[in-house]
């Protein structure tokens, strides 16, 4: 057996079959694209080859740079909004002794039903008549403030944010939980002999300890937000008038709307490198700031 290891050919056969799956799904479709995004191309007659004209015409395009725009709003929101947001809320909870099962449990829910299912459910709740959003700000006196919330330009695109936020609030909290529970009982026993109690606790010994979780959703965070696609188009296909559009709705729209194959695979092309641009420069950041720690 020790023999057979050693021979370099016995390694390759099981490298092969995950090589042929990657180029095969990855590789081959992405030399594709990267084909069709310099033509112009309806999907029936033979492409045209157009140079760089698809990418030049995206960023002269308005609603292309809105769907950007948005796009980056969406990463800015889940940074800076959203975790700081799970942080605080998985400290809580690692604090509660009775029901923290049924606590664990209930916040994770979410995130194991289907986006179709959370924003079927979500655009109930912004229902303009019946929507509990806007019958609780009737009971409590702010008729005033409801509104069509997905109808409205000014907050249909902050609707999806939070909705996105709630289904994927317990699934990073479960993780920040587990990086907190992996946290000696020493080091915090310690860390109370030095002072570090309450907020000055959670500040100075916890966060600093499940850094590397905390970056790990960062980067989920940011790869899934420059991605999305799915919630937009069940909530509100990129309306009204394309204020909660976002790159992945406008490239499904010039793809299967307008048939406009070869644009829309330039915005794929887009999008892939503006995702590898940002988690790159997500490694920069990190690695500078632990080279400064150390």
């Amino acid at each position: 057996m020790n023999k057979v290891m050693r021979n370099p050919y016995a390694y390759a056969i099981f490298i092969l079959p995950a090589m042929a799956l990657y180029i095969t799904f990855y590789i081959v479709p992405l030399i594709s694209s990267l084909r069709y995004s310099v033509t112009s191309w309806n999907g029936i007659n033979e492409p045209i080859f157009n140079g760089l004209d698809n990418f030049v015409k995206a960023f002269r395009d308005e609603k292309f740079l809105t769907a950007f725009k948005n796009n980056i709003t969406f990463v800015l929101f889940s940074c800076f909004v959203q975790i700081p947001i799970i942080v605080t809320l998985s400290i809580i909870l690692s604090n509660v002794r009775r029901f923290q099962e049924f606590y664990k449990t209930t916040v994770f829910m979410p995130s194991i039903l289907s986006t179709a299912v959370v924003g079927v459910i979500w655009k109930f709740i912004y229902h303009p008549d019946a929507g509990l959003v806007n019958q609780i700000l009737r009971l409590i006196g702010l008729e005033s403030w409801t509104r069509g919330w997905l109808g409205d330009e000014n907050f249909s695109f902050l609707s999806i944010l939070v909705t996105n936020s709630w289904q994927w609030f317990g699934f990073y909290i479960v993780l920040v939980l587990a990086a907190i529970f992996s946290i000696s009982k020493e080091m915090l026993e310690a860390g109370e002999i030095d002072g570090a109690v309450g907020w000055r606790r959670a500040r100075y010994l916890i966060v600093p300890l499940i850094r590397p979780i905390i970056l790990v959703i960062l980067l989920l965070s940011i790869t899934g937000a420059m991605n999305a696609i799915d919630i937009v188009l069940i909530m509100t296909a990129g309306g009204p008038f394309g204020s909660s559009e976002v790159m992945g709705t406008y490239m499904y729209k010039q793809a299967y709307s307008m048939s406009q194959y070869g644009y829309a695979t330039a915005i794929s092309i887009i999008i892939f490198v503006l995702t590898c641009i940002l988690t790159l420069i997500f490694h920069l950041i990190t690695r500078r700031s632990q080279e400064v720690e150390h």
